[in-house]
């Protein structure tokens, strides 16, 4: 199972947010994602709820609820439901109970699991939009 794509669309819509100093409508943000504005407009449905951009009324558009040093790729992560059950690993089910292996295999394998996912929710706590959008820039300046 691989995160959601979810994820790293919002990254970029956050992204594209900071960097521009104008309200990005939805269709503006999916012509830089290459995707269909009602994918967007779900992902901005999300980052609001979890009040990570707000989207102006009228002729709409959207904008960062906090500064982009404060939104770190963790918060990101979590509000758009990047993964299923809070967990990034499933093991398979039914293993064979009178096997010994298939009697342990998933409750030895599930604690390596959690400690890969905290590991890299660890990290995702340690880099914000701001960071990931300095990065684009140099990045950009560089080509």
């Amino acid at each position: 199972m691989q995160i959601s794509s979810r994820f790293s669309i919002a990254v970029h819509m956050l992204s594209l947010i900071h960097v521009r100093a104008d309200y990005l409508t939805s269709d503006q943000i999916a012509d830089s994602v290459n995707t269909n504005p009602v994918i967007i407009r779900q992902i901005t449905r999300l980052l609001k709820k979890s009040g990570l951009i707000g989207v102006r009324r009228g002729t709409g558009g959207s904008f960062l609820l906090k500064e982009a040093a404060e939104i770190s790729l963790y918060n990101v992560y979590k509000a758009v439901e990047a993964i299923e059950n809070d967990q990034l690993f499933n093991t398979h089910e039914n293993p064979n109970p009178n096997c010994w292996v298939g009697a342990n295999i998933n409750q030895v394998l599930e604690l390596i699991l959690i400690k890969a996912q905290h590991a890299m929710e660890s990290i995702l706590q340690n880099v914000s939009i701001q960071e990931i959008t300095e990065l684009i820039i140099r990045k950009n300046h560089a080509s």
